[in-house]
């Protein structure tokens, strides 16, 4: 079935592709040469997972998530990382009011579709899992009642991997329920000269409207383009070679911690989205390739001797990516 053709619950799948790569080059106005990053977000919203970006101070983590929330007709909440932030100031609590003399629930940042979770790890293990529910049974829980939170809902958080003073590393538990892990490269000198020249011609990144970014796609365009990826067909074979490169980590000498069988749905979901944005209705081994390496990552661990002689989990996900068999 091709999805270019079959109308979705919430409107047309052609016309929601087209939104969603506007929604890429409405990005590309405020934030240059991180295209992976852009294009990794978007995937994220199609499979309804949280996305971590990690990179070195300055390379506009920040300011690419806020210009995906300008970009969307979606509510946006920003948080600051920091540690002595709360569960309560994430999740909210009861507020007694003394003209009622009862207990109100006083919802918390978490209760919107986008949720910028700005430098996670500087805060305590308690408050990093508090998002833990909300991220994965996209709901709240306080003072035993249940409260769901808004649909679209997606946690967008950033972390940097060289400063380790005043951090809490993420628990494997949590960093399995980031869908991808994006890395934020420094830009090339092309790109560099692009950012300090929109720079001198008075771009500012605290105001992205007057930069021209402007709302491109919602959540009608969200809902159609979901459904259709839903109908994106997948073999058996491409099935199986998922199967069969993430049982290749958990046979790896230089990893201690393989996939597990989450993080094999996740690169199924993740190559079924990146097929139905390249315009096919089908995937393609190419497309597991393409996913691989933001989405398992952060779901491998290294041995230590591993990590001294060099080796990084990306180079063990290229390496066993060359040897397992690609389905013909």
């Amino acid at each position: 079935m091709d999805p270019t053709t079959d109308n979705g619950p919430t409107g047309d799948p052609r016309s929601s592709r087209a939104s969603l790569e506007a929604l890429r080059a409405e990005i590309s106005k405020a934030v240059v040469g991180q295209d992976p990053a852009v294009t990794g977000l978007v995937v994220a919203l199609l499979c309804r997972g949280h996305v971590l970006l990690e990179g070195v101070p300055g390379v506009a983590k920040t300011l690419l998530v806020r210009a995906l929330a300008a970009s969307l007709e979606l509510d946006t909440k920003r948080v600051q990382f920091t540690p002595d932030l709360m569960p309560s100031d994430i999740t909210g609590s009861l507020v007694y009011d003394a003209r009622t003399t009862e207990f109100s629930f006083q919802p918390g940042p978490v209760f919107t579709n986008l949720l910028l979770a700005d430098e996670i790890n500087r805060t305590p293990p308690k408050t990093q899992s508090s998002l833990l529910e909300a991220m994965e049974e996209r709901q709240v829980t306080v003072d035993g009642t249940p409260r769901p939170l808004p649909e679209p809902f997606l946690v967008a958080a950033t972390q940097n991997p060289v400063e380790y003073e005043g951090t809490y590393p993420l628990p494997e538990a949590q960093l399995d329920r980031f869908l991808l892990k994006l890395t934020v490269p420094l830009p090339s000198r092309q790109d560099e000269i692009d950012v300090l020249t929109r720079h001198v011609e008075g771009f500012n990144p605290r105001d992205l409207r007057a930069a021209g970014v402007r709302p491109v796609a919602g959540p009608t365009d969200l809902e159609a383009a979901r459904a259709a990826v839903a109908k994106t067909s997948i073999s058996p074979e491409i099935t199986a070679y998922v199967v069969d490169v993430c049982r290749a980590t958990r046979e790896s000498p230089s990893l201690t911690l393989g996939v597990s069988p989450r993080g094999a749905t996740a690169l199924l979901s993740t190559a079924r989205a990146w097929a139905w944005l390249t315009g096919r209705d089908y995937v393609i081994p190419d497309d597991v390739k393409a996913l691989a390496l933001p989405t398992l990552r952060h779901r491998v661990q290294l041995r230590p001797e591993a990590e001294m002689e060099g080796v990084t989990a990306d180079s063990v996900i290229n390496a066993i990516l060359a040897h397992v068999p690609v389905p013909r």
